[in-house]
């Protein structure tokens, strides 16, 4: 497939992602499109797949950003119990009236911990509804020797996160040449042109990010974090602007309401690709293999520390974006790390119904758990797992302890750090 404008102006800069869905598709045993961002992949499958005005059952430990793509499509997001030590879904608490009432599913694997797809996609089935798999922290990730991502109705994957590409993605699903005909169509409908501007820009963003890193301008590098669109929050999550929201979800579904929640810390989520942006994600994806090896060993070390939750299940380690560990203090060890340089982003606190209220999300029936792991869960780079290790140390961080009785678990976290 030749890719431009997506369709037009492909042909006459060369570019080709054909290569880079195959290589996707091989190792993911389904048919794949590439997409700009796996938060247009998600809309396009909540767009195919969900009903209009139906509700679908999610994480509260998630990006809002997630949340708005779930407004945009025309859903209603259900929030979902979650089991307090990896932060995954959990099944059996979701009770048979929030069943009848659903959808569709849509999955988080986060972190990479898989979410339990067997039997989620068993229950979606029995309900004739999607399974929507967000692998964009799980591109590694396996459930049973099965790949996350080839469960679902359609699975989304980012090459921003393990890939590092800072840009593009992949939808997912089955092969079916009158599907993917469909699904390029509506992907092409939503995108913008590309535009040289943005692809030198995109060029020199890696630069600029580790030359103001290695100075040690702090300020300087958020500056500049905030100038290329890749932070715009002063806290963890984004403000919700209640009013224009409300306006925003009353004419869903429709990406372009919501555009300014939904671009927020990736201005290009929509952009086609150009030639520049095509390499740099082709040269990086082609190491992936490396990346998830790496990745595999920080985990396992990460893993095997006192700040580790148990294992919730057998076999290897899984290469996880990020390793979730359980302090007691978060914030006191989001700022040890910071002290050595090591910056802790993919924070998800409050859970998404007590960030967004019942007026924009159906609430959890237990939010205990959401609230307790979105408050002490301190998201660590494996590839820096011997540094933070030692850091974490030195600084008598202490792991979360099992809540006592009476404990207020049911009072959000509050902290820093944008994800």
């Amino acid at each position: 497939m030749t890719i431009g404008v997506v369709g037009g102006a492909g042909a006459r800069s060369g570019i080709r992602l054909d290569l880079l869905e195959d290589a996707m598709r091989r190792r993911l045993g389904r048919e794949c499109i590439y997409v700009p961002s796996c938060r247009l992949g998600l809309y396009l499958a909540l767009r195919r797949w969900c009903r209009p005005g139906g509700r679908v059952l999610m994480s509260p430990v998630n990006d809002d950003v997630i949340l708005f793509v779930v407004l945009a499509a025309g859903l209603r997001p259900v929030q979902a119990p979650l089991d307090p030590r990896d932060g995954s879904l959990d099944v059996a608490a979701v009770d048979e009236e929030t069943w009848r009432g659903l959808a569709g599913v849509l999955t988080t694997n986060l972190y990479g911990n898989p979410d339990p797809a067997p039997a989620l996609r068993a229950r979606c089935d029995r309900s004739g509804i999607p399974l929507i798999e967000d692998a964009a922290h799980a591109i590694g990730s396996e459930v049973g020797g099965r790949p996350v991502g080839s469960f679902g109705t359609a699975a989304a994957f980012s090459l921003s996160k393990h890939v590092g590409a800072k840009a593009g993605g992949f939808l997912a699903f089955d092969d079916d040449p009158a599907l993917r005909e469909e699904l390029v169509r509506a992907r092409d409908e939503l995108l913008e042109p590309s535009r040289w501007a943005a692809e030198l820009a995109y060029t020199a963003r890696p630069y600029a990010e580790a030359t103001v890193r290695g100075l040690g301008l702090r300020r300087a590098a958020r500056a500049t974090l905030r100038m290329l669109g890749l932070s715009e929050r002063d806290g963890i999550r984004m403000p919700l602007r209640a009013g224009e929201l409300a306006r925003a979800t009353a004419g869903a579904p429709g990406i372009t309401a919501h555009h300014s929640w939904v671009r927020v810390d990736m201005h290009d989520y929509r952009l086609a690709p150009g030639p520049l942006r095509v390499r740099r994600i082709t040269r990086r994806f082609a190491r992936l293999d490396e990346v998830l090896h790496a990745h595999r060993e920080g985990a396992a070390r990460l893993l095997d520390t006192e700040w580790a939750a148990p294992r919730t299940a057998t076999g290897p380690v899984q290469p996880l974006f990020r390793v979730p560990l359980l302090v007691d203090d978060r914030d006191a060890a989001v700022a040890a790390l910071a002290r050595h340089g090591i910056v802790t982003g993919y924070l998800y606190d409050p859970p998404l119904d007590d960030y967004a209220g019942s007026e924009f999300t159906g609430l959890s029936p237990r939010p205990g758990p959401a609230r307790r792991f979105a408050r002490h869960a301190l998201p660590v780079d494996p590839l820096r797992a011997a540094e933070a290790i030692a850091v974490l140390r030195r600084a008598g961080v202490a792991p979360a302890g099992t809540p006592a009785a009476g404990r207020p678990d049911a009072v959000p976290g509050t902290g820093g750090g944008g994800g």
